[in-house]
């Protein structure tokens, strides 16, 4: 048989419900199509569920899935993706995490693992090689992610790599995550961790010797050089290492990219001294999150002593700490650190749960809900020992916290009263620490993204034109950022597409994102790729590849009831902000976002409704698709 270059070359089908593993070919002809990841996936998923699937059921499936340079010397090559329905928003769910999870994956001889099924009693899932088991979870139920991560090591051997949930995932959180490394590096947004507890299981233990065959070696290893060098040369990569994406604090608040006080404002002008104070106090150290990083944006923080001494941990990343900042306006950095590490020990995305207690504090603000809603806790604004409290009750549904669990969407709809207003979110998944009144091509990004109101599901929009960055992508037809005004709404359409397209492609080949901020483009991944592959893949079908992947996840959500009308952006988001830095800049407000979107539609080949036209679909390939 002809090997099968750039692939481990099989899936992994393990059914919970009856025990049982099956090994199955890797469809070339769908790995050339979709190349790997969340591209993968969506084939399989859009294939395998029916439409209208209940999240939580037993018939919903989860895909582990890596990428061609998963485990291979490209550098940032160190992704797992989980894709799956939503039990959050009820649409295309993904989440991404850094970690050696991935690499081990495929080096035990698998591109994709699928988890389908439900078994009625805890377990966790041993895989080393083809020696497939399931094994009786009782002794780590309730365990946090490191608890549950160092019991394993211990139990099955260090070598293990190993994901785990935590107590919310267990409580099936809808926005709990689930945890890699040492319980650290969280696929965080969109519920993979309330999945997996739906399921009853709690980790995922890993171990392989394998490698990936390479199609043309000396070119590849020459290609993962020169990529190197050229991220390793570019001094602006330093401050990845130096700072982390914690630096951005400051640089963020300058900016209006800051959401405050639940979208109130997008600035505060705390960020400087905040991250000063972290810099002084908290920080330890950098850290790659797999073996082979050489960018080193992991940040290992502590809390020295106090009240919420914390210990040496990898954490505190800026979405994490603008959560538990500027989000609920806390000016404390040892609180906001402590509460980033209790999230990930309890196994909960840090941005949602942020944004969940950033709500309940407005509806106590409002009176909508009293100190007795909150069993006595007093929520005012950056009250952090209640929010520590609220933490907990969130990861184990208690009071409130069950309400708040489901997610500002559903929760508003519970405690109505004109919550929903404030209840920040795009499709049920709430946002993210960037502000696109700071940059008008983040309104798209939040608007058309498949999961939601995320940043980085496909790329930050902001980056563009806030931050000026082009990705390489001027060859291919984007307009330079420089030359570009951020507040400029005209023309933002037809260049997400563009951005959008690309962004998909890390998340499909199994490359961290920060990588093609630091540099890399679709030159020097096609070129990456091909020499591993042996496949002919230049920048052009790149960017087609990840237009075909971004239609056939906006064709999930369609099958599950996605239109126009979801495509909106909450109205708070669009306004000048009520104070800060630009409440006196009226040009940051988002003027009309219905001709935003419209741009963006017919530069997709959608229609006025948000659909593909059946064109588009022939185009890409993807006319087996039934609407």
């Amino acid at each position: 048989m002809e090997e099968f270059f750039g692939y481990a070359g099989k899936i992994l089908r393990v059914n919970l419900e009856n025990k049982t593993s099956t090994i199955e070919n890797l469809n070339r002809d769908d790995a050339r199509m979709y190349l790997g990841g969340a591209g993968l996936s969506a084939k399989i998923l859009y294939t395998e569920l029916q439409k209208g699937v209940d999240p939580l059921s037993p018939e919903n499936k989860i895909i582990f899935s890596t990428g061609p340079l998963t485990a291979t010397a490209a550098p940032g090559s160190g992704s797992v993706n989980l894709c799956f329905k939503s039990p959050l928003t009820g649409i295309w769910g993904e989440a991404r995490s850094g970690s050696d999870w991935g690499p081990m994956l495929r080096k035990a001889g698998f591109d994709i693992l699928i988890i389908e099924g439900h078994s009625s009693n805890p377990v966790y899932l041993v895989i080393e090689n083809d020696k497939i088991e399931i094994h009786d979870a009782f002794e780590i139920v309730g365990l946090t992610t490191s608890q549950k991560t160092s019991y394993l090591k211990q139990k099955l051997g260090k070598d293990f790599e190993i994901a785990a949930i935590g107590p919310a995932g267990e409580n099936k959180v809808f926005y709990s995550s689930v945890m890699f490394g040492e319980g650290s590096r969280a696929a965080g947004r969109t519920g993979a961790g309330a999945l997996l507890g739906s399921k009853n299981l709690l980790s995922i233990a890993v171990k392989g010797n394998g490698k990936i065959p390479v199609a043309h070696p000396q070119e590849f290893y020459s290609s993962c050089r020169e990529s190197s060098q050229k991220l390793l040369s570019n001094p602006d990569n330093l401050g990845l290492k130096l700072n982390g994406t914690t630096g951005d604090l400051g640089k963020c608040d300058n900016a209006g990219d800051w959401p405050t006080k639940n979208w109130h404002s997008n600035s505060w002008g705390k960020g400087e001294e905040l991250y000063d104070r972290f810099k002084k106090h908290n920080l330890v150290g950098s850290h790659g999150c797999y073996k082979g990083c050489i960018l080193f944006c992991g940040r290992i923080a502590k809390v020295e002593s106090g009240k919420w001494k914390t210990p040496v941990h990898e954490g505190a990343e800026y979405e994490s700490i603008s959560a538990f900042t500027a989000f609920i306006m806390n000016d404390d950095m040892d609180a906001a650190v402590h509460a980033t590490y209790l999230c990930n020990e309890y196994g909960l995305d840090t941005i949602s749960t942020g944004a969940a207690i950033a709500f309940a504090m407005e509806c106590y603000e409002k009176g909508i809900l009293s100190k007795s809603d909150f069993d006595g806790l007093n929520m005012d604004w950056g009250n952090m020992d209640s929010t520590i409290e609220m933490i907990g009750k969130i990861a184990r549904r208690e009071g409130i916290g069950d309400i708040l669990a489901d997610g500002v969407k559903k929760a508003s709809k519970v405690i109505g009263k004109g919550s929903e207003e404030f209840a920040i979110n795009v499709k049920g998944l709430e946002g993210a620490a960037h502000d696109p009144r700071s940059g008008k091509a983040l309104a798209l990004t939040y608007g058309v993204g498949n999961i939601g109101m995320s940043h980085i599901h496909p790329i930050e929009g902001m980056a563009y034109d806030a931050y000026k960055v082009d990705f390489g992508l001027i060859p291919y037809g984007l307009e330079d950022p420089k030359q570009v005004d951020r507040f400029e709404e005209k023309g933002k359409g037809k260049t997400s597409k563009l951005l959008h397209d690309f962004g998909v492609i890390p998340d499909v080949i199994g490359l961290c994102k920060f990588y093609i901020y630091a540099g890399l483009t679709p030159d020097d991944i096609s070129k990456t790729l091909s020499t591993l592959t042996g496949w002919d893949i230049d920048g052009k079908e790149l960017l087609k590849i990840g237009e075909r992947i971004y239609n056939l996840q906006r064709m999930f959500d369609i099958r599950e009831g996605i239109s126009r009308k979801d495509d909106e952006i909450p109205q708070r988001v669009k306004k000048v902000p009520d104070f800060g830095k630009y409440a006196t800049v009226p040009e940051s407000a988002i003027q009309n976002y219905d001709a935003m979107l419209e741009e963006y539609y017919i530069a997709r080949g959608w229609d006025l409704n948000g659909v593909p036209k059946p064109e588009k679909l022939r185009e890409l390939g993807l006319n087996w698709i039934k609407k």
